[in-house]
């Protein structure tokens, strides 16, 4: 086999620097990025345009949603071991090929089947592009560096998401859904010049030429994952745990995913390299971004549903609501990147998460005679905590990681992330039908005639309809008038108690920042060296498993 490692081969993981100016291969991989985030969200608001397109129930055309965020789901922990095998920048340039091609399939895609196929493959090909771009920005530029390398991957991977909806839904309205997915195509082959001309691999990559990819744990981690995405995206329209498919779905990724975890643990060559999480920077880092996944991905989910079904808003109307969210992440990345080396990370993230939460209660004072205005600032606010989020975590996370882990290191942290925010999209659809369940038991009570509000509304209604249809009609059509008011207010105080959950759970994660270490680079290191010294609590980082050497 081949290998080339720091020591081995004589280079220096900390001082190797590109041959390309860092900002081109910074917009290179972005545009990538770009792509690949923007598919999970610009589809969502032109779903019942490709249902009727194409024959199907809207029912079965969230599959075009699931199967791209499975195949996504399997393939990301295996890129660090792709690109290891074939090398980050040719990974890249195969990765965007296949999902330029996947693209093309999508839009001329003429059944529901051969869309959800493309869309597999699409996922598939997109899966490993978040977590390799990262490493590759991340080894790229010099430590001291690397906050703004962070903000440029920001730009992709939170501005994206957030002007998918806006993007889809205008393309659907102007022209056709299947434009959504065209787009990509001309993105796509710019991205696959750039990357071409401008990435490479650092010299200390080790090549993992010759060594078979674990197929067991492979498998094991697709059933698992494949098996919990459809009880995620499934659960709530077959009562959970009511339907016996639910539970047998559970009781198998369960099982699988602890096989998983334990063959991970103990096979010398495993796909996932679970035993970097000894680094504390590395397993607190992972566990807050699953967090915030489910507060980021779980507000995206349910405000545009709020402004559409209780606001009357169209679909390209509440994407305009929600764009101004961008506004406020780029600005807040542009700071964050200049803070990054100055200002203790933990501070720039506890800032986010207050920033956070405040928007969250802000959206929980939501009201029916708001204007869009009322909308508008809680999401600039909303977005602005994202680069006091993602640029400091992100940049900490992998502060105490050994460069060359860096692409194992990322994997487990935007699987994660995608987790997250499968678990969060699914929670709060959960607690809003159970939550306007439960408060239409409550306020149903006072529509009664001993309740004076409502007898003097239902008479006054009853007397302006009985002119159209009599007297009993004109009751009939009151009380229902009636009720669907209540029905509306049970889904609005549904939607706050949403919202305040969320920003009560964003302002819970300040306490986990005690687990992170505060790591500064010293001023003036050995030659060849950089040393580090941990100013955080807690005891020193133990050794972590490096990659294994094996001889020529």
């Amino acid at each position: 086999m081949e290998s080339q490692t720091t020591g081995n081969s004589g280079f220096d993981a900390n001082t190797w620097q590109p041959s390309h100016n860092v900002w081109l291969i910074a917009f290179s991989v972005m545009l990538a990025t770009f792509i690949e985030v923007l598919d999970t969200s610009v589809a969502t608001v032109s779903l019942p345009h490709i249902a009727g397109n194409l024959s199907a129930t809207n029912d079965e055309a969230t599959w075009i949603l699931t199967s791209y965020l499975i195949s996504n789901a399997i393939v990301l922990p295996s890129s660090s071991w792709l690109s290891s095998r074939l090398g980050r920048k040719r990974y890249q340039l195969l990765s965007v090929s296949i999902f330029t091609l996947a693209s093309m399939l999508c839009g001329a895609a003429t059944s529901l089947g051969m869309l959800i196929a493309a869309r597999v493959l699409q996922g598939a090909a997109g899966g490993g592009l978040q977590p390799v771009s990262q490493a590759v920005l991340l080894e790229s530029f010099p430590v001291q560096k690397r906050g703004q390398a962070m903000a440029a991957y920001g730009m992709g991977i939170i501005v994206s998401p957030l002007i998918g909806p806006l993007l889809g839904g205008w393309i659907t309205d102007n022209y056709s859904w299947r434009w959504i997915f065209y787009i990509n195509v001309p993105i796509g082959i710019l991205a696959l010049l750039m990357i071409n001309a401008f990435v490479e691999d650092p010299p200390y990559l080790a090549r993992t030429v010759g060594k078979k990819i674990d197929t067991i744990g492979f498998g094991l981690m697709a059933i698992a994952f494949t098996a919990l995405q459809v009880v995620l995206d499934k659960g709530q329209e077959a009562d959970w745990f009511g339907a016996i498919w639910v539970r047998w779905f559970l009781a198998v990724a369960a099982a699988a995913l602890v096989i998983f975890i334990i063959r991970e643990l103990n096979t010398p060559e495993p796909i996932v390299n679970l035993r970097i999480l000894v680094n504390r920077n590395l397993a607190t880092g992972t566990f807050m971004i699953g967090l915030l996944g489910v507060i980021i991905y779980g507000t995206t989910a349910i405000l545009p549903l709020f402004l559409q079904e209780l606001m009357g808003y169209d679909a390209f109307k509440s994407g305009y609501a929600v764009a101004p969210r961008g506004i406020g992440a780029i600005l807040s990345m542009l700071i964050a990147a200049r803070l990054i080396g100055r200002v203790d990370e933990r501070l720039l993230i506890a800032i986010g998460i207050l920033i956070r939460g405040g928007s969250l209660f802000m959206l929980g004072n939501l009201n029916f005679s708001m204007s869009m205005s009322t909308i508008i600032w809680p999401n600039i606010v909303n977005g602005f905590a994202n680069g006091f989020l993602f640029v400091p975590l992100t940049t900490l996370t992998m502060k105490t990681l050994p460069r060359e882990l860096t692409g194992a290191g990322t994997g487990i942290y935007n699987l994660l992330r995608n987790l997250g925010a499968s678990l969060g999209i699914s929670m709060v659809t959960t607690m809003l039908v159970r939550g306007e369940q439960t408060h239409q038991d409550v306020l149903v009570t006072y529509l009664n005639s001993g309740n004076p509000p409502y007898w003097n509304a239902l008479q006054r209604l009853s007397r302006f309809l009985a002119i159209q249809g009599g007297n009993a009609e004109g009751t009939h059509l009151a009380m229902g008038a009636l009720y669907r008011n209540l029905v509306r207010q049970a889904s609005l105080c549904s939607y706050i108690d949403d919202f305040r959950l969320l920003g009560i759970l964003s302002v819970s994660c300040l306490p986990f920042l005690l687990f992170f270490h505060n790591v500064k680079q010293e001023k003036k290191p050995r030659r060849g060296v950089t040393r580090y010294s941990a100013t955080g609590p807690g005891p020193s980082q133990p050794r972590l498993p490096l990659p294994s050497r094996n001889p020529r």
